[in-house]
């Protein structure tokens, strides 16, 4: 059960950045207890929608609630559609409180580490004293959260990594980086949905697609899931690239 009346309850904020949108602050940490109300309430707007609402978007730590004033008005006769909207969201945020936490979903992304895939492996493991065997082992062993998607179409951002290979981002960023890329900045990993500039360090490639176009949704991923990464050779990246 995700509980939003604890003691944290002082640090959620309702914040009004424009005309047409909301923030819904719930603090500054980045944390799985943060993330299931950040869940629990984008889910709740999904779910209970309101004359006006245009778009949800939950980030690591706040939901931004995205509405049209001119319908807010025209169907709810409101003087002021911001008033409206964070009434709304006063009264809603006890109720999600009542919301039973989902089964996450698990999603497998198998990865061809280093070599030209992954170029930075041996960096990340001379920075942690480590072997690129240990490296890999520690990435492909862990389960990550998916806090949100974002920064390209697709993109998820991923808690949960091992401090043992924690790596800062490079110094000088690649103008661009493949598609399908596994990379590590800080203490986050994430994968490349699409070929963008990036400064993560780079480890290895999968050969899955985690954004297309022509699907709905067009992500893979979502925010809630859970990424467990499987090591694979160069010849079954190539299989499954022939095969896709």
């Amino acid at each position: 059960m995700v509980q939003l009346t604890n003691q944290n309850e002082k640090e959620r904020t309702i914040t009004r950045v424009s005309e047409t949108a909301v923030v819904v602050s719930f603090g500054n940490e980045i944390s799985v207890d943060i993330h299931e109300k950040v869940k629990a309430l984008t889910k709740y707007l999904e779910d209970h929608s309101f004359v006006g609402l245009v778009e949800v978007v939950p980030a690591f730590t706040s939901v931004t609630v995205f509405y049209d004033p001119i319908l807010i008005y025209q169907n709810m006769k409101e003087t002021s559609a911001s008033d409206f909207v964070c009434t709304y969201l006063e009264e809603a945020i006890p109720l999600i409180e009542k919301l039973e936490e989902g089964v996450a979903r698990i999603v497998e992304i198998p990865v061809c580490y280093g070599g030209d895939f992954g170029p930075d492996l041996d960096y990340v493991a001379q920075y942690n004293n480590l072997s690129a065997e240990q490296v890999v082992r520690i990435h492909s062993s862990g389960e990550y959260l998916v806090y949100m998607v974002g920064f390209a179409p697709g993109f998820p951002y991923l808690g949960g990594m091992s401090l043992e290979i924690e790596t800062p981002r490079r110094e000088k960023p690649r103008m661009e980086i493949a598609q399908g890329s596994v990379g590590i900045a800080g203490k986050q990993t994430g994968v490349y949905s699409l070929s963008t500039p990036g400064g993560w360090q780079i480890i290895g490639r999968t050969p899955l697609d985690l954004f297309l176009k022509d699907k709905t949704p067009p992500s893979l991923l979502e925010s809630g899931d859970i990424v467990r990464f499987k090591p694979i050779t160069i010849e079954e990246y190539n299989d499954y690239k022939e095969g896709s």
